[in-house]
């Protein structure tokens, strides 16, 4: 219960999904936590559940692909917590699913806005507040998809890879600074974006079924299953872990 204890973990695409399991996890291992997202009653129903079980939280409504916003987020965490010693990059968006010749550029735009800029944005503002608490923990998702191809949503894919390299390339940059920076790849987890890749495909529940046969195990993964692997990584259990692709994923990526 105390594998985090002292810390504070920034989580963005807090109030759902993967990003929910994490904060909820990161806050039961004694880390206080803050949540950024864009959704507001989610994320401050969240806050108040954690805050009744005597969990410390705070929420703050942040546009990941707005600079402005990260960064003045990011100030009032110091002002409000006094450090930051881990961030967990997961917001993100699937956008469209089209083939590469009928996407457009705005389409294309809106997808690597929120999961490449704003990891690159929240990563720029959290150096400053990591370097004076004496280092931490970075922690970027990616996807199965940022490490093998897929037929469809070409935007996300290619926002997946770029967030892998990036993660590689921060964790030798911010080594000497005793930031770790690393990526978690999971494979098809049951979230609200999954759900609604599977719904725009017509039959949610065929389209599960057939989702849970490509993995290996049989089903798919759950958002604690992705937490538990975030909070490793934001552990000191993974003290000499960096650059690494930690890969979530019931055996997708090992055929």
């Amino acid at each position: 219960m105390n594998r985090l204890a002292g810390k504070v973990a920034v989580i963005t695409g807090a109030a759902v999904g993967l990003g929910r399991a994490t904060a909820l996890r990161m806050a039961e291992e004694g880390a206080s936590v803050a949540l950024f997202d864009v959704r507001d009653a989610e994320g401050r129903a969240l806050v108040s559940e954690l805050e009744a079980r005597g969990l410390p939280a705070a929420w703050w409504r942040c546009d990941v692909s707005s600079e402005s916003e990260v960064q003045s987020v990011m100030q009032e965490v110091v002002r409000h917590f006094g450090r930051i010693d881990i961030l967990v990059n997961n917001a993100g968006v699937a956008g469209v699913n089209k083939p590469t010749h009928e996407i457009t550029e705005a389409e294309w735009d809106w997808v690597q806005a929120i999961n490449v800029k704003g990891v690159f944005f929240c990563t720029k503002h959290a150096i400053g507040p990591l370097k004076a608490a004496g280092g931490g923990s970075i922690i970027n998702l990616s996807s199965i998809y940022g490490l093998v191809g897929g037929p469809d949503v070409p935007p996300y894919h290619a926002s997946k890879g770029a967030v892998r390299l990036m993660t590689k390339t921060d964790a030798l940059t911010y080594a000497a600074d005793r930031i770790r920076v690393n990526s978690i790849h999971p494979g098809f987890i049951w979230t609200p974006m999954v759900e609604g890749h599977l719904a725009g495909q017509g039959d949610i529940e065929a389209g599960r079924k057939a989702v849970a046969a490509l993995h290996p195990l049989g089903h798919m993964g759950e958002p604690d299953d992705i937490a538990w692997g975030a909070v490793y990584l934001a552990s000191d259990e993974a003290k000499f872990v960096t650059g690494s692709e930690l890969v979530i994923d019931g055996g997708y990526t090992a055929r």
